[in-house]
């Protein structure tokens, strides 16, 4: 069989495609290049938009005649595909082995690893809980044998990664974190930098001046994703978000205090269906006040099985015109982000 692999979503899903990619060849099959090579596609699917969903059905659709066609990650648990696509193949990967497997990685400077299958939270707006359950961290014995194969492999570039960083060993017994998997990784010896993936603020407010000592190592990149989603606490309370804006704040301020070269990444959701003018301020004005290096801007996107796929979407014309002015924003200010990185280049 040959067989080409596309990868729709997250870091966690491009690390799922290197690990299915390798297990394919082992019953025989070649992974090729471009679909046209192809007599079978691999699609390895991802659920948290709208506008992503409706990607991967075209995508479907545009192959599903001349291909044989196998779906995999999050979308089979969120929709039912099989009504639509009946003679598509479904690979549930929800099982899947994801520490000390063979794979083939899309990048050979970069090792994805992911720390954690799942997440604590229920965020009313999110369907990535339907597809990967409830939380379930792998060990740091597991995670740093993982490391220390991908450093003696060569890469230089390791990205952490699962549905939510913050939340790493809360499910363990003893509790860890992810402060004590950072000490720990760090002590492996070899040339590389750790990149770590999103993590809520709920679970980091605890363990801050922790964090922000572990992220002082060299080996750890300055860089870190803590998603807000709105400057409302109003909406963070609707979309049961479990943090508010102050938590989010002082995070942001205090790495910036104590690690200056620190850059921060946050998420958007704009036009949430119980957002008002006020609310939507809150979010411009927080945006205006910190000025995130990195964001992530959404409009909101209702997502089949959540809570927020009942409430009654704003109208698209005030999601486009608050979407706009955010993105307009934070444009404003996205040169003196860009120098910022080109000093650092040049150091």
């Amino acid at each position: 069989m040959k067989l080409f692999i596309k990868t729709y979503g997250c870091q966690a899903n491009i690390n799922d495609s290197e690990i299915l990619a390798s297990k394919f060849l082992k019953k025989g099959s070649s992974i090729v290049n471009s679909e046209e090579q192809a007599d079978s596609i691999l699609i390895n699917t991802c659920s948290v938009k709208n506008k992503t969903q409706s990607k991967i059905l075209h995508y479907i659709n545009k192959y599903y005649s001349s291909k044989k066609v196998i779906i995999a990650g999050c979308l089979i648990k969120t929709i039912d595909l099989k009504k639509q696509f009946p003679k598509v193949q479904i690979l549930d990967t929800l099982k899947l082995k994801r520490l000390n497997q063979p794979l083939v990685r899309k990048d050979k400077n970069i090792a994805i690893i992911q720390i954690s299958q799942g997440c604590l939270n229920s965020c009313t707006f999110c369907a990535t809980k339907t597809a990967k359950g409830k939380l379930t961290s792998y060990s740091i014995k597991d995670i740093k044998y993982e490391l220390e194969k991908a450093v003696s492999e060569g890469c230089k570039i390791i990205y952490l990664t699962s549905q939510d960083n913050g939340c790493y060993g809360f499910d363990q017994n003893p509790k860890t974190n992810i402060s004590n998997l950072l000490d720990e990784l760090v002590k492996v010896k070899g040339n590389y930098k750790i990149r770590v993936g999103m993590m809520n603020p709920q679970y980091i407010t605890n363990l801050l001046n922790q964090l922000i000592n572990s992220f002082k190592s060299p080996k750890i990149q300055k860089f870190i994703h803590i998603p807000i989603q709105s400057g409302s606490d109003k909406i963070l309370k609707d979309m049961n978000r479990q943090h508010s804006v102050n938590d989010f704040i002082k995070i942001a301020r205090e790495f910036r205090k104590q690690i200056p070269e620190i850059d921060i990444a946050t998420d958007i959701i704009i036009g949430y269906p119980t957002e008002t003018e006020e609310d939507f301020q809150k979010t411009y004005n927080l945006i205006k006040t910190l000025k995130p290096e990195v964001i992530n801007i959404s409009s909101f996107s209702s997502r089949p099985k959540t809570k927020a796929s009942k409430l009654k979407p704003l109208p698209t014309q005030i999601i486009k015109q608050r979407t706009k002015a955010i993105n307009n924003l934070y444009l404003s200010y996205r040169p003196d982000v860009e120098k910022r990185f080109r000093e650092k280049q040049e150091l």
